[in-house]
């Protein structure tokens, strides 16, 4: 394979039970195989993915100076801006050649949770920032439920298992900017290699190539979706709630050719968590004789907690 598999979710939304089930194996598959497809017909338009990267270029063009007002140090990263070279792949000390934004959850007024999620940061700039990335929010979040409906079915759980966790949970969506390179980079990479910490984690297309995934030969590939795809992985907790049965790939994204070091490339990943309180258990059905319980009992807060420290986000 020397690319990443391709699956439409119209397939799972019919009414035909064959093409729901075709969705079900090929996603599951993947999943098992490679970590990552990408999906086709998803909830989030073309004319919103547009008004979105605009917004996300004319945030990442403001003033230094400006983009620092907007960085939340106490909130370990969770919320608003976060400068270049802050965030590093676990194991590693070299920080990415990137600075982000985070947006968080809003709960509806009338949902009651036991998280206590922080504001988004507002910025005062731009007007149609905030309600722009909360629109591609509602979009991703959307998706990924169905998502996680389809690998439900695929475990062998009930299909609505996640829905609950996933409505309203801690899910962050992060548009990324990873300006020029101006010099020789130090063994730093755009982002190094690394596992996503979440469930799952939903890409829209980034406005350069350079994400790379492994395979289990140990082989990088190049994970190419088209224009109108998005190209969503699993994430850790995933991987631990089902026993190593579904793949949290290692990815990465590489430098450019020298020749375009002078580029910048946007890219903006979805991902999604579910609510702190859900318990990452392996699950029973992903337990047997052949697959033995491979990891100790933890909660996605306690787990989440413990990735941010490991990635240099925020402090022990």
């Amino acid at each position: 394979m020397t690319n990443i598999p391709s699956v439409d979710l119209a397939d799972f939304l019919s009414d035909d039970p064959k093409r729901k089930e075709k969705f079900i194996n090929e996603i599951g598959s993947a999943y098992e195989d490679i970590g990552f497809v990408a999906l086709k017909n998803h909830f989030l338009s073309d004319e919103l993915v547009e008004q979105l990267y605009s917004e996300v270029e004319k945030f990442f063009q403001l003033p230094k100076e400006t983009k620092l007002g907007y960085e939340r140090e106490d909130l370990g990263g969770q919320r608003g801006y976060v400068s270049f070279g802050k965030e590093h792949a676990k194991g590693k000390k070299e920080g990415d050649l990137k600075e982000f934004w985070h947006f968080g959850q809003e709960v509806a007024p009338d949902v009651t949770i036991d998280d206590e999620y922080p504001d988004n940061v507002i910025v005062k700039e731009l007007p149609e920032f905030n309600a722009t990335g909360m629109k591609a929010y509602r979009m991703l979040e959307k998706t990924g439920i169905y998502v996680l409906r389809a690998l439900a079915l695929h475990i062998g759980i009930d299909e609505h298992y996640f829905d609950h966790w996933a409505s309203n949970g801690n899910s962050i969506l992060r548009p990324i900017h990873y300006p020029p390179i101006t010099s020789e980079p130090d063994n730093a990479v755009r982002a190094g290699a690394h596992g996503d910490i979440n469930l799952i984690t939903l890409l829209m297309g980034a406005s350069a190539p350079g994400l790379q995934v492994q395979n289990r030969a140990g082989e990088w590939i190049d994970a190419i979706a088209q224009e109108d795809e998005l190209v969503i992985n699993v994430g850790d907790m995933l991987q631990r709630h089902t026993n190593n049965k579904l793949r949290s790939t290692i990815h990465r994204v590489v430098n450019p050719p020298r020749e375009l070091w002078h580029t910048s490339r946007y890219s903006i990943p979805f991902f999604l968590h579910p609510r702190s309180d859900m318990k990452l258990d392996c699950l029973e059905e992903c337990i047997d004789a052949n697959h033995p319980k491979q990891y100790e009992d933890i909660t996605a807060g306690e787990f989440l907690h413990q990735r941010l420290v490991e990635i240099g986000l925020i402090k022990k």
